[in-house]
């Protein structure tokens, strides 16, 4: 941040409020570098760790309501679903809901600031320095959040890279090991949220531009297909670290 003489970081220009970073260009983290992924953990821990100290006063949390609950009420009730897709979409998307309904229920986590939308694509590496961008989507939420996006490949890969990350992320914050149970039910989360998110912005001329096989029946016979697979996955044990702790 850029900062005035009395500290102050935020700044009105008309309408807008705005801050002022330092510009800074980077390219894409190579993340099947196991030394990066521990890098970034060290980054992503102090984050974290800062995130924890206090609340947000008004940015929205990372939930079912939202995020899934809100987005499928959303597509059902302006008629984004193909009439053939509807009776399937609505079933299945009930069923998922009532599986993270259960799972967040059970998992007792903690809720801290995040950045909320942490994919290696808002992640600039320059200089064997992870610079995280665009907190346009921050929420509070448990601290795997922002972890899991970055895990890939099999299994035994993304303990790897776990178990990497966490060298570096535990010398700032300390991550409940129990959130790894929530990783499916994250992924299921951003999966629908993304479909409502896509559909409340149709009507900007953008939109369609960017993403012109969005809402095509194309789209939704692949996104259901992707939710059934959701579906199984969520069947299926969590994600744990090789050796059992850390």
């Amino acid at each position: 941040f850029r900062s005035n003489s009395d500290g102050e970081t935020l700044f009105q220009y008309g309408d807008f409020e705005c801050a002022l970073f330092e510009r800074k260009g980077g390219h894409a983290p190579e993340l099947d570098n196991l030394d990066n992924i521990e890098v970034m953990g060290r980054y992503l821990g102090r984050l974290h760790a800062l995130g924890a100290t206090a609340d947000f006063k008004t940015r929205p949390a990372v939930d079912i309501d939202s995020y899934a609950i809100g987005s499928r009420q959303f597509l059902l009730d302006n008629e984004f679903i193909p009439p053939a897709l509807i009776s399937a979409y609505e079933s299945l998307s009930q069923d998922l809901i009532d599986i993270l309904q259960d799972r967040f229920q059970h998992c007792a986590y903690s809720s801290i600031r995040l950045h909320g939308d942490c994919h290696p694509g808002n992640v600039l590496w320059r200089d064997e320095t992870p610079i995280f961008v665009d907190f346009d989507d921050c929420r509070s939420g448990p601290a795997i959040q922002d972890i899991w996006m970055l895990l890939n490949g099999e299994t035994h890969d993304q303990q790897l890279q776990l178990e990497a990350f966490l060298d570096g992320y535990g010398l700032f914050y300390e991550l409940d090991l129990r959130e790894l149970s929530l990783i499916e039910s994250l992924r299921t989360l951003r999966l629908m949220n993304y479909a409502g998110w896509l559909a409340r912005r149709w009507q900007d001329p953008a939109f369609p531009l960017a993403f012109p096989w969005f809402n095509t029946e194309v789209y939704w016979d692949e996104h259901i297909l992707t939710l059934r697979e959701q579906f199984a996955r969520l069947q299926e044990p969590p994600l744990q670290l090789i050796n059992g702790n850390h």
